[in-house]
């Protein structure tokens, strides 16, 4: 009784519903019937309830659908070097098809970091004096790097590094030319840069090596030095060359130029340290007359 009463109280029309969602249900296999099957209106509002259910639980979770996954961008590969979202990010892959074609090699060891992290990086008068010169420098790194079109940026970053992490006394001449140093100058160059960029032969004689090394001391050639050995990893990477990396808007860009880093010094933790110096708010007022507090994460 109680059953025929719920069943009078539906509105008009919800039996025909039923079985028309019944009939739908049957041409989609979900009856092994051609008609839906002859139901009492009380069995037929189970049945639908059950049907949407089912068709609710499908919707949210459909079979054989491949799952979401968070967008990690378009990655740009430079003779098999990718861009990630983090440009400090190098797969197993590149760094293998880095230590093949370049031979860099790894991270410092422990201790180095720490010294180059810790000791050298809270030397204020150091920083303070290594500023004063780049300063002075200004006008040579514009220059050349725009002639190269070169993120002066990037030039900047590795010389405050570079020059605030020299030996003493490696770059006076009569310690360059002894021969106990490898690199020299503002940048920590060698003679063999220069042959890379076809301003010494491969087989030099004595002279030649002591012309080269005075000019590795000279800190205008050194800087456009510098920046010919990144106008040529460009080229060797495939990075277009006609145009200034810009890391802060694109995720591309930014890998470039820690591919670039990481191929001058060699070291894996030297990229991170150069894009840190890259958004240096004292570095920036130097180049550009202000400093600039928005700078991306990126750059």
């Amino acid at each position: 009784m109680s059953q025929h009463r719920a069943t009078q109280d539906r509105p008009f029309g919800q039996d025909a519903a039923a079985k028309g969602v019944l009939q739908r249900a049957c041409r989609f296999g979900a009856f092994s019937h051609s008609q839906p099957p002859d139901l009492s209106p009380g069995q037929k509002w189970r049945a639908l309830r059950l049907l949407a259910c089912g068709l609710a639980i499908a919707a949210l979770f459909p079979v054989g659908a491949p799952k979401p996954r968070p967008w990690v961008g378009e990655p740009m590969v430079i003779n098999g070097i990718s861009s990630r979202p983090d440009p400090l990010a190098f797969s197993p892959e590149e760094l293998q098809e880095l230590q093949r074609r370049f031979g860099v090699h790894g991270p410092q060891p422990r201790l180095a970091q720490l010294f180059s992290d810790g000791v050298v990086g809270q030397l204020q008068p150091l920083r303070h004096h290594t500023l004063n010169r780049l300063e002075e420098l200004r006008p040579v790194i514009f220059r050349l790097s725009a002639r190269e079109h070169i993120n002066p940026m990037l030039i900047t970053a590795v010389l405050f590094d570079e020059m605030r992490h020299a030996k003493p006394g490696e770059n006076h001449p009569i310690a360059a030319h002894s021969g106990l140093f490898r690199t020299h100058g503002l940048a920590q160059l060698g003679i063999g840069e220069m042959v890379h960029q076809g301003l010494l032969s491969h087989d030099p004689t004595p002279d030649q090596v002591s012309w080269a090394r005075d000019q590795l001391l000279d800190p205008h050639q050194n800087i456009a030095l510098l920046v010919g050995k990144f106008s040529r990893l460009k080229r060797q990477l495939n990075v277009p060359s006609d145009r200034m990396l810009q890391a802060s808007g694109s995720a591309r860009d930014a890998k470039a130029l820690a591919t670039l880093a990481y191929l001058h010094n060699g070291k894996l933790d030297y990229p991170r340290r150069i894009l840190s110096s890259m958004q240096d708010p004292e570095l920036h007022a130097l180049l550009y007359g202000r400093i600039n507090t928005d700078l991306s994460p990126m750059i």
